[in-house]
């Protein structure tokens, strides 16, 4: 229980802007009660026990009234302890970055450092990206749309199998039953239009990381 409390953090949006027009806080929306401790945003830090991710923290966030509507993965590289070339760094401290955007516009970016075409030796910020609509000329089909196409055809290979939806409510309920012996007075909160609240921003820096801002 302890543990699912120290590797949580969740909020609840106040009024804000949202896409340029003022929006209510949660509490305000139709049908909510006025009391509600609904949580509307939840980052969590996790840790895979196996010998191919020990030690690999994976941070996961998810809110309602974010400045955007995406889905994305970012697979942040480890530094080495040591510079490789003794050169000037422009981009920082900055790690190499594999994005992979699951929606709304499909496609992977790569970050990373490059040798600057100076005649002195500089290490600069590149990217290399790949878009799906760019590549094929078309956007790809909605969600609901491949999953229907794919019922059609018998294909399951976007489907999540039982054993997987079993064990991820195992996970979810361990959270939510920690979450009920330890209730909160006052759930933190967040304005609405922004990535969520400063105390999430406290949550990750405790590891010393920060949150990605995609826009």
């Amino acid at each position: 229980g302890r543990e699912a409390i120290l590797n949580t953090y969740r909020a609840q949006y106040t009024s804000g802007a949202d896409d340029g027009r003022r929006v209510p806080g949660y509490k305000d929306e139709k049908g909510v009660a006025h009391n509600s401790f609904t949580e509307t945003y939840l980052a969590v830090r996790l840790f895979v026990d196996n010998w191919r991710w020990a030690g690999v923290p994976f941070y996961l966030r998810s809110g309602k009234r974010m400045p955007a509507r995406l889905t994305e993965i970012a697979i942040q590289f480890k530094q080495p302890p040591l510079s490789l070339f003794n050169w000037q760094n422009m981009a920082g401290n900055a790690p190499n970055v594999l994005v992979l955007t699951l929606q709304p516009d499909e496609g992977i970016t790569l970050t990373f450092g490059a040798k600057s075409p100076q005649p002195v030796n500089q290490i600069a910020p590149v990217q290399m990206h790949f878009s799906y609509e760019e590549a094929f000329g078309t956007e790809p089909p909605e969600a609901y749309e491949r999953l229907l196409l794919d019922v059609m055809t018998g294909d399951a290979t976007l489907f999540t199998r039982c054993d997987e939806v079993l064990a991820a409510w195992e996970f979810t309920d361990r959270i939510i039953e920690a979450w009920k012996q330890h209730p909160v007075r006052n759930l933190p909160v967040y304005e609405a239009g922004t990535w969520g609240p400063p105390g999430a921003d406290d949550f990750i820096a405790q590891d010393r990381w920060s949150w990605r801002c995609p826009v």
